[in-house]
């Protein structure tokens, strides 16, 4: 494995090489790079163009511009990189750096997003072939798919920004509104769960309740303006999960594998109030929430392999879930108590234009919340135009893999029905999925330029653009080393998982 990573990363550096190479060309030769200065009727004007002339090294051959640019990328290699200077003198290497961030971050969430969902979805409606819900599904994602990115984007920026501001400032949810959500729901959910008619009834008739009971409360609470989870939300919806990971993984009968996730809940309710100090306003913000969930999942492993005996691979499993999920529940708690802060900094909380909020002098959460709330429409629009393959291609997997023998002989020994969909199907089903999410990561990439360029973004697609306007090789440059290597690496993280998900499969 070791030897086939390194022919990998040696074929990485020869595409990078190449791909640079003959971009760098193009640039170079899209247009004229003086063309502002030749218009001008300054008299200091030749003075002007010969300083750029010097600085762009226009007056040198194209290969020699080009060993100049890739020298200083090869600097990375000992922690200096160099992508260069501007048409204007500004040095790329930070103006890179901060777009890198934000455009990443913009893809990273919605490539997650639209994994989670378009693979449970696809399972869904592959366990329920030529359903109902199978041909609602496939109409509404091929409906996202077929959406014009510039069309949607207005229509997010119409619903999930001005409207949406207009209602935060007195949210208060009417009757109609409740009454039309709780019957959508009453619809949607036993679609979804399925079962015999009474039973789809009953749950209809529970949702409809439960919607009912909820959103009046919350308007009495003030939910939305002031919200919070508190403990016992937190640990009724844990106790939740563990039991529904525990059934899911092995059964709610595995005593030792319920026990393992039980014990996680416990140390999680402990570890809330232990680090709820430290959390007000954590020291190195990001960096420190990254290193307390590594140690989250490692203290789960931990639990999983000691409590789990006979069973610790599925305990194991089981408790670094239920301990992720409950993460992201006391992650959202802390977010909900500084919600009101940020109403009172900024009344209207999502712009329609840019990635933050300018001039905003405040702790690590409400600066947080800021980028969240600036997050959230352009990465749940390129979610949904993701959303089809990786459901379709899920969905078309796990049909063909329920025709293996493999599978006919699971159910013919009396597997349960559990088992032989995760363990057996899901995982062979997995298999083609790595490939499409590697490809698809660096097509949300390209794709992220246009998002970038409606939502007001000024980040790597900004940069790529102008660049491209103005004849300027640094920034475009800068874009497609990036952007590149990001694709190149996922690739080659998804040839490694072949092996892990496969163990037939070898080197």
């Amino acid at each position: 494995m070791l030897k086939y990573i390194l022919k990998r990363l040696g074929s990485t550096v020869l595409i990078l090489f190449g791909a640079t190479l003959i971009a760098f060309i193009m640039v170079i030769n899209s247009g004229d790079p003086l063309q502002d200065l030749r218009e001008m009727q300054s008299d200091n004007v030749e003075f002007l163009m010969q300083e750029r002339i010097e600085r762009m090294g226009l007056d040198q051959p194209w290969y020699v511009r080009y060993w100049s640019w890739l020298s200083g990328i090869l600097g990375c290699f000992a922690g200096s990189c160099d992508f260069g200077v501007t048409m204007s003198g500004q040095p790329v290497t930070p103006l890179i750096l901060a777009a890198a961030e934000q455009s990443l971050r913009l893809v990273f969430v919605a490539t997650m997003v639209a994994i989670v969902v378009g693979i449970l979805t696809g399972i869904a409606t592959a366990m329920r072939q030529y359903s109902l819900l199978d041909y609602v599904v496939t109409f509404f994602i091929f409906l996202f798919w077929s959406l014009p990115v510039f069309w949607a984007a207005v229509l997010a920026k119409e619903w999930l920004a001005i409207r949406f501001n207009d209602w935060i400032l007195e949210p208060q949810f009417t009757w109609p509104a409740i009454l039309t959500l709780a019957a959508l729901l009453a619809i949607i959910v036993p679609l979804v769960l399925g079962g015999d008619p009474l039973r789809r009834i009953i749950t209809g008739g529970i949702m409809f309740a439960f919607v009912c009971l909820v959103l009046p409360w919350m308007n009495a609470v003030n939910f939305m303006a002031s919200p919070r989870l508190g403990v016992p939300i937190i640990i009724v919806a844990s106790l939740v999960l563990a039991a529904g990971f525990t059934a899911l993984i092995a059964g709610i009968r595995n005593r030792q594998v319920l026990y393992s996730t039980l014990l996680v809940v416990l140390v999680g309710i402990v570890a809330y109030y232990a680090t709820w100090g430290l959390l007000q306003d954590p020291p190195g913000g990001w960096l420190l929430l990254g290193a307390l969930f590594v140690l989250t999942v490692t203290v789960c492993v931990i639990i999983g392999r000691i409590v789990g005996g006979d069973a610790r691979g599925q305990a194991t499993a089981a408790s670094v879930l239920t301990g992720v999920m409950m993460s992201i529940l006391i992650l959202l708690d802390h977010f909900m108590y500084h919600w009101p802060q940020l109403l009172s900094l900024k009344p209207r909380p999502i712009r329609t234009v840019g990635s933050h909020t300018p001039n905003l002098d405040s702790d690590f959460w409400v600066t947080a919340l800021d980028q969240l709330t600036q997050l959230w429409m352009p990465s749940v629009l390129m979610a949904l135009l993701s959303l089809a393959t990786y459901t379709r291609y899920t969905r078309s997997s796990m049909l063909e893999v329920q025709k293996q023998d493999y599978i006919r002989t699971a159910r013919a020994k009396g597997v349960n029905e559990r088992t032989v969909v995760l363990k057996h199907a899901f995982r062979n089903a997995m298999i083609p999925l790595v490939t499409i999410v590697a490809f698809d990561f660096a097509a949300l990439i390209s794709g992220s330029v246009v998002v970038e360029r409606v939502f007001g973004w000024n980040a790597m697609g900004n940069l790529f653009i102008t660049g491209l306007q103005i004849s300027d090789p640094a920034p475009v440059m800068a874009f497609i080393i990036v952007t590149g290597a990001v694709a190149v690496l996922f690739n080659l993280m998804a040839d490694i998982l072949y092996a892990v998900l496969d163990p037939r499969i070898r080197v």
